[in-house]
C-alpha cells in the first residue's frame, strides 16, 4: 500500500495526513474484496523497515493502528471479515498488542473474508524464523532433515495454513516486491499502479481483478498442457 507520503506532500498536507487517507483505501478495498468473494487480502501495514522511518512518524502510525482498530473491527466483525495479524509483533507496545489479541479474539469465529494484516513483518524475517524453528526441532530430534522439504518451511511461516497469494497488487508505481511475502508469492500474478494508495478505489481494484483474470497460470507447465487439462 505505497504513495501515503507522496499523496500527502502533493497536497501541501503532513505524512500523517496520507496515512489517515490510506485507512479510507484499506476500507474500501477490503469491502471491495469481499463483495467479489476474495477468500483472503493480506495487506503489508508496517515493514519490518519501517522501523527506520523518522520517530515522529512511526509514533503516529502507531498511534493510527490502535483507532484504527477502535473504530473498525466492530464493522469488520459485522460484516463477518475474520481478523489476523502476522509479524514481529513482540515489537510492538503492549497495549498495541493488546488490542490487536482482542480483535483477533472478536472475529475469530467469523467465516467470510480472512483479512491479514501484517505489521513489523519482512520476507526474509519471515523465513529466517522458520528455519531457525526447524533448525532447533532438528536439533532436540523432533524432525529429521530430510523430511524438511518446501511443505515443512511453510508450515512455519506467518501465512501457514492460508492458500499462497494469486495476486500482489502494489500501488504508487513502484515495481519491486520490497521484502513482502518472499516464499509465499512465488507464483503469484504481479500487478502495478502509479496509483498512490490514498486513492486506491475499487474501480481501480477492478483492473488488478481484470488483469488476473486474462492471465493463464502456467506454473512451468506449457501453456497446450494447462489448455489441455482444462478440456
Amino acid at each position: 500500500m505505497d504513495g501515503n507520503g507522496r499523496w500527502a506532500k502533493a497536497r501541501k498536507k503532513p505524512r500523517h495526513a496520507g496515512h489517515r487517507a490510506g485507512v479510507k483505501a484499506v476500507r474500501a478495498t477490503v469491502e471491495a474484496a469481499a463483495e467479489r468473494g476474495v477468500k483472503v487480502l493480506t495487506l503489508f501495514a508496517f515493514s519490518s523497515e519501517n522501523w527506520g522511518r523518522p520517530e515522529s512518524e512511526v509514533s503516529s502510525l502507531m498511534s493510527l493502528f490502535v483507532e484504527a482498530l477502535r473504530r473498525e473491527v466492530s464493522e469488520l466483525h459485522r460484516n463477518n471479515v475474520r481478523l489476523r495479524f502476522i509479524g514481529a509483533l513482540e515489537q510492538l507496545s503492549d497495549g498495541l498488542q493488546a488490542k490487536m489479541a482482542e480483535a483477533v479474539r472478536k472475529t475469530a469465529g467469523n467465516t467470510g473474508l480472512v483479512l491479514n494484516v501484517a505489521v513489523a513483518y519482512g520476507g526474509r524475517w519471515d523465513i529466517v524464523r522458520a528455519a531457525r524453528t526447524l533448525a532447533r526441532r532438528a536439533s532436540e530430534g523432533e524432525i529429521e532433515l530430510e523430511h524438511i522439504d518446501a511443505d515443512t518451511i511453510a508450515a512455519e511461516l506467518q501465512l501457514a495454513g492460508m492458500p499462497d497469494p494469486d495476486l500482489l497488487i502494489r500501488t504508487g508505481g513502484e515495481q519491486r516486491i520490497s521484502n513482502f511475502l518472499l516464499w509465499n508469492l512465488a507464483y503469484a500474478e504481479l500487478w502495478f499502479t502509479d496509483v498512490l494508495w490514498p486513492d486506491f478505489d475499487k474501480a481501480e481494484f477492478d483492473k488488478a481483478l481484470a488483469a488476473f483474470a486474462r492471465k493463464q497460470r502456467r506454473y512451468g507447465q506449457t501453456g497446450e498442457q494447462i489448455e489441455a487439462a482444462e478440456c
